[in-house]
């Protein structure tokens, strides 16, 4: 699909100076431009590449005045990394916006869908499969029985989405994530044997929730585990059985939190952090990359280390303890000194 620079000015609500009629059908990053690619010049750091680029339209911000000849056609807009974003989702829009139902795939009888739906092949939908309108379900996607999904979710291929699971508008959720598996519920006998816990609960996704690849989000025991409105996960991320995370909180990769822990909303927790079981973290807490936490969060806390201390008082900690082999000769020295004067006694 081509687009002229003419249309791409009159989306972002641009000026062209160039070729309007030139057109592109990619996109590039500024230094790796080449014909019929768009691409965008931000981050002045990258100035000098928009001489050299190849490629056909360069998006920039009203305020770029060239100091040497170009080759590429110029849109002026008020904030040109907004606008290359705003582009890239329109992009993906116009690229995931397939309709139909591919074959082969199994669709129960009772299964009942809104307009612009998509089913790729080798999908499954099972019983009493309630979906909204817009809604895209690309290519191995499993869908068990008495999910709910609302109106404009896209679900990537190979996700597996269990029984009684209930997802929200305008979701998304990529290729290999597992959501509603049991949760990991089990009790030993006298033996030391285990025996499972039934998991009865669901998943609950609310609005706007992205969920990354090969993320898991595990069903409840009794109730429902709940990630509420806005919230983000990255990719290989395990959200336990009877979790509830706030609203707009985004967790980064390899993050594991422990079953029935409640998290509150616009919370920022980085990758590969750990969260133990029935705690709560407050509101605007900021959680460091390999993290431990072990403790109730107040709100607005920002946490570093394993067990997790204040974030300042994780950084006075690592001078000293930077400085334990100083510490360590000087306290050795004096020792040494101590005894030698003892002995001189």
């Amino acid at each position: 699909m081509k687009f002229t620079a003419t249309q791409i000015a009159g989306l972002l609500e641009g000026e062209v100076e160039g070729n309007p009629q030139i057109a592109v059908h990619k996109l590039s990053k500024i230094e790796e431009g080449e014909k019929g690619s768009l691409t965008f010049l931000a981050n002045p750091k990258y100035t000098s590449y928009i001489y050299s680029t190849k490629a056909s339209i360069t998006i920039v911000n009203k305020d770029f005045v060239p100091e040497q000849s170009l080759s590429t056609t110029l849109i002026k807009v008020e904030d040109a990394y907004k606008s290359f974003s705003k582009l890239l989702e329109y992009y993906n829009q116009v690229k995931n916006n397939k309709s139909g139902i591919e074959n082969p795939s199994y669709i129960s009888d009772n299964v009942s869908y809104g307009e612009g739906f998509y089913l790729g092949a080798f999908s499954y939908l099972g019983n009493n499969v309630t979906i909204g309108d817009n809604v895209k379900l690309f290519p191995n996607v499993f869908i068990g029985d008495n999910v709910k999904i609302g109106n404009n979710v896209v679900v990537f291929a190979g996700a597996k989405i269990y029984s009684e699971t209930q997802i929200g508008n305008n979701c998304v959720i990529h290729g290999g994530a597992i959501i509603g598996a049991d949760g990991f519920g089990f009790t030993p006998n006298a033996n030391g044997e285990y025996s499972k816990v039934p998991q009865t609960g669901n998943v609950i996704l609310e609005d706007n929730v992205d969920v990354g690849a090969g993320t898991t989000i595990d069903r409840a025991t009794l109730g429902s585990t709940i990630l509420r409105k806005g919230v983000k996960l990255d990719n290989q991320i395990q959200i336990a059985h009877n979790v509830e995370i706030g609203e707009h909180t985004a967790i980064a990769a390899q993050t594991g939190i422990a079953g029935s822990t409640k998290i509150g909303k616009n919370c920022l927790i980085g990758g590969q952090v750990g969260i133990v079981g029935h705690i709560t973290i407050g509101d605007r807490v900021r959680i460091q990359a390999q993290s431990g936490i072990g403790r109730n969060v107040k709100d607005d806390e920002v946490l570093q280390g394993s067990p997790a201390l204040s974030y300042g008082d994780f950084n006075k900690s690592y001078v000293h303890f930077k400085n334990l082999p100083r510490l360590v000769n000087q306290i050795s020295n004096i020792e040494k000194k101590v005894e030698g004067e003892q002995n001189k006694q």
